[in-house]
C-alpha cells in the first residue's frame, strides 16, 4: 500500500550503468539533436531558455549547486511541449514531401507551396493540457488545422489556451488515455493525422520525432551549463514523467553523450500515475498505473508508459519515485517564493515536482540511507528541468500566492 501522503523511491535493478551493452536508439543521439535544433531555430521567435542557477536554495538543501532549467518561456507556450510537436510535424510534412529535414525550414513548410502540393491536413491528438496547446499552436504555425481531445476534468485555462490558436478542442468523459485511444480511431475514420507522444505497434515514428525534439531542450542545458557554469557538471538529474518521452530523450541524450559518464538519474511521477515506479518493481515489462489518475500534476496524469520511453528509461535511469501532491505543492513554493537572492521562477504543478522531491530527499532524516546511496550530499550538483509555468493559473495563486500571504511574504 502507498503512504498517499509520502513520497516513495526505490533503486532500478535493471540498471545497465557501467554495463556492457548500452543500445541508446539513434533519434535521442548528439546528431538527432543537432538536426532538431537546428530546425527549431528556424522559427523566428526561437531562443534557448534560461538556465538558473539557485545556489542559496541548493546551500538549504546541503548541496552544492540546484541548476533549473526553465521552460515557461519556450515560444510564449509556457511550456516545453512545443518543441516535440513542431518537430514531429516537420517531419511528417517532409515524409510526405520527400524532402530531408535537414533541408526543410519552418518558412517553407508554411509556404503556399506546400500547401498546394499537400493540401489541408488536420492533426488530432490527446492531451492534459500542454502537448494539445503544443499541437494546436503547431499546425496554427504551419497553416494547418489541429483537433484536441482532453480528459475529464481538465482546467478550463488549458482548455482556452488551445482553443484560442484555432484548434478544436473537446473535453472528454474519460482518462487521459482514453483520450489517446479516441484521436487514434478520429483518425483513421476521419483521415486525420495523429500526433502523440506515446507510442503503440504500429505507431513509432511520430513518437520518435517528437522525442528527438525535446532533445533541442538537452542540449540547451549542455550549452549553458558548460558557458555559464563550467566548473558545476551535475551530478543529478531528476526528470518528472507522464508518458515518459520527455525524460527519456534528456536523459538518454545524456547517455549517448557519454556512456560512461552520466548523471545519477531520479524519474519522478504522481502517486496517482505512477506507472513507471510500478514497472521498476517487475520483470522488465511496462505496466500500467492503477486509479483515476487524480492529480494536481495534470501534466503527468498518464496512466500507460510509452514504449519507446520506457526502453531507455528501464536501461538507464537508477531511480523511479512515486509522490504525492504535496511535493510538486512544496517544489512550486519553493521555486515560486526564493530564498535570499535567488532567482524566483514561476513553475507548475508538474514543472516543480522535481525539485519539491529533492528537497524531501535533501530535509528528511528517513532518507539518509538513500543519499548515501545515490550520493546525493554538499558535493552534488543537481539539474531539473522545469517544464511548465502556471499553465493553470488559478491553482498556481491558490498553490504558490496564498501561501506567501499566509507567511507574510507577498
Amino acid at each position: 500500500m502507498v503512504n498517499k501522503e509520502a513520497a516513495q523511491v526505490r533503486l532500478n535493478p535493471m540498471n545497465r550503468r557501467n554495463g556492457n551493452e548500452m543500445n541508446i536508439p539513434e533519434f535521442v543521439s548528439p546528431k538527432a539533436a543537432q538536426i532538431a535544433q537546428a530546425f527549431h531555430r528556424t522559427f523566428p521567435d526561437y531562443h534557448p531558455t534560461p538556465l538558473v542557477g539557485l545556489p542559496k536554495l541548493a546551500a538549504k538543501l546541503g548541496i552544492r549547486q540546484l541548476l533549473v532549467k526553465d521552460e515557461s518561456h519556450r515560444f510564449g507556450l509556457n511550456a516545453f511541449k512545443v518543441l516535440g510537436a513542431s518537430y514531429a510535424m516537420a517531419c511528417y510534412l517532409c515524409d510526405r514531401l520527400k524532402l530531408p529535414i535537414e533541408e526543410a525550414d519552418f518558412a517553407y513548410l508554411r509556404s503556399e507551396e506546400v500547401k498546394r502540393q499537400l493540401g489541408e491536413l488536420t492533426f488530432v491528438t490527446a492531451t492534459d493540457g500542454n502537448h494539445g496547446r503544443a499541437v494546436a499552436w503547431a499546425a496554427a504555425q504551419l497553416g494547418q488545422r489541429a483537433v484536441v481531445y482532453l480528459p475529464k476534468g481538465s482546467a478550463s485555462q488549458r482548455v482556452e489556451a488551445i482553443r484560442q490558436t484555432g484548434a478544436h478542442a473537446h473535453v472528454i468523459n474519460g482518462s487521459y488515455d482514453e483520450a489517446v485511444r479516441l484521436s487514434d480511431q478520429m483518425a483513421r475514420e476521419r483521415g486525420w493525422q495523429v500526433i502523440q507522444d506515446t507510442a503503440w505497434e504500429g505507431y513509432t515514428d511520430i513518437p520518435a520525432w517528437i522525442m528527438q525534439g525535446y532533445t533541442t531542450m538537452a542540449a540547451e542545458a549542455i550549452q549553458q551549463i558548460a558557458e555559464q557554469f563550467p566548473e558545476e557538471a551535475p551530478t543529478h538529474l531528476f526528470l518528472q514523467a507522464g508518458v515518459g518521452s520527455m525524460a527519456a530523450a534528456v536523459l538518454g541524450h545524456g547517455v549517448a553523450r557519454n556512456p560512461s559518464k552520466y548523471p545519477f538519474t531520479i524519474i519522478v511521477e504522481p502517486h496517482a500515475a505512477d506507472c513507471f515506479y510500478r514497472s521498476a518493481a517487475g520483470d522488465g515489462r511496462a505496466l500500467p498505473a492503477m486509479g483515476d489518475l487524480r492529480t494536481i500534476m495534470a501534466g503527468l496524469a498518464c496512466g500507460e508508459p510509452s514504449p519507446l520511453a520506457w526502453e531507455i528509461l528501464r536501461d538507464y535511469a537508477d531511480a523511479f519515485a512515486s509522490c504525492p501532491d504535496s511535493v510538486a505543492a512544496d517544489g512550486m513554493r519553493s521555486l515560486g517564493l526564493p530564498v535570499g537572492d535567488d532567482q524566483p521562477i514561476v513553475s507548475g504543478e508538474s514543472g516543480a515536482v522535481g525539485v519539491g522531491l529533492l528537497a524531501a530527499l535533501m530535509q528528511q532524516e528517513e532518507w539518509e540511507d538513500f543519499r548515501k546511496t545515490a550520493k546525493l550530499d554538499e558535493t552534488s550538483v543537481v539539474l531539473c528541468f522545469s517544464t511548465e509555468g502556471d499553465t493553470d493559473r488559478e491553482s498556481y495563486e491558490r498553490i504558490v500566492r496564498h501561501d506567501a500571504k499566509i507567511k507574510g511574504k507577498a
